[in-house]
């Protein structure tokens, strides 16, 4: 099987913490958000993964590397696309038309869940949906009594149905997608402006494929600090009977109120960190009291207190009680 993931957005919402590297690249509980994803779909496959394809906007060559790397981790083959003009999301699928064939799976790199993702691979294809209060913001389907969708509708201006797509799809022949995709962008078939999936999707459906639904248990969205951070947290918290402290960390005169993420070579000291702390590999914690935060890798706190942050790599900050969303690279001294 093959996993294609869209991420070439900027992550606007995320700034500055997307200025220097992409949103799926960004830690949640210690591990970057796109790993944790292809880590949880490999799991979630009795099979075997053959390649995992990234569709990239202008990342750079070292962000590349490091995608490539994490389809490595997972045995499969890694391959970049790139998406050059922002035209919605069908778009940038449709940039990886040739990793579309056979079994595959579509995920949005700004997607995190809990599910059990045991479904039937002969199913033509799977849509993971959840109930929303406002489905006015996602693309939703309708169902018919036997559970197959009979309707995709793409952020709609009034109620037609609460089933909100998550951003994970199971298609068993992928070149289908593929053609619908191409017949879309071809022709010009746009909805807000932009070549949407759903569209593909529901040509799909009237050419006669039939789609069910899977459940989503659990489904965080990472679209801004507010949101990484409740992942973190939510992340933290699903993997509470681990131990999440490295054993290189230096740990000294200091508490630790589990559960919290402490990374390679990190130093915690003359500090109280947690609940849903995350600090990096490198990071220093001195003489500081932090929860619900993310500390990123190689960052400097000290003489602080911290909550609902998020700390950059390479950052340093002496201060007092704060809110802070500090990008990388940054120098604050709070006198």
């Amino acid at each position: 099987m093959n996993i294609i993931i869209p991420m070439a957005g900027r992550g606007t919402r995320l700034r500055p913490h997307t200025l220097t590297v992409p949103k799926p690249l960004i830690p949640v509980a210690g591990k970057p958000i796109i790993q944790r994803l292809v880590e949880d779909l490999s799991k979630a496959y009795p099979g075997k993964i053959n390649e995992i394809a990234f569709i990239v906007g202008d990342f750079g060559a070292d962000v590349e590397q490091e995608l490539l790397n994490i389809a490595k981790l997972m045995g499969a083959k890694g391959k970049i696309y790139q998406q050059t003009k922002a035209l919605g999301v069908g778009h940038a699928i449709h940039c990886a038309w040739e990793s579309l064939q056979g079994k595959c799976m579509i995920a949005f790199a700004d997607t995190l869940f809990k599910a059990d993702f045991v479904f039937d691979m002969e199913q033509d294809g799977v849509i993971w949906t959840q109930k929303v209060k406002d489905p006015s913001s996602f693309g939703v389907v309708k169902l018919n009594e036997q559970g197959i969708i009979t309707d995709f509708v793409e952020k709609p201006s009034k109620f037609v149905s609460d089933l909100a797509i998550v951003g994970i799809y199971y298609f068993r022949e992928g070149e289908k997608l593929r053609a619908a995709l191409h017949h879309v962008i071809t022709n010009e078939i746009k909805e807000k402006n932009e070549f949407q999936l759903t569209t593909a999707l529901e040509l799909m459906r009237q050419q006669g494929t039939n789609f069910v639904t899977g459940e989503i248990e659990e489904w965080l969205d990472c679209g801004n600090k507010e949101a990484i951070l409740y992942s973190n947290e939510r992340m933290l918290e699903f993997r509470r009977h681990r131990n999440l402290v490295a054993e290189s960390a230096v740990i000294e005169n200091s508490v630790i109120i589990q559960p919290c993420f402490v990374g390679e070579n990190a130093v915690i000291r003359n500090s109280v960190i947690g609940p849903y702390v995350s600090v990096g590999n490198g990071s220093t914690v001195d003489s500081t009291i932090i929860q619900n935060s993310i500390i990123q890798n190689k960052s400097h706190i000290k003489n602080a207190v911290l909550s609902d942050s998020m700390i950059g790599n390479s950052s340093r900050f002496t201060g007092s009680k704060d809110e802070l969303n500090i990008g990388d690279f940054s120098n604050f001294i709070r006198r």
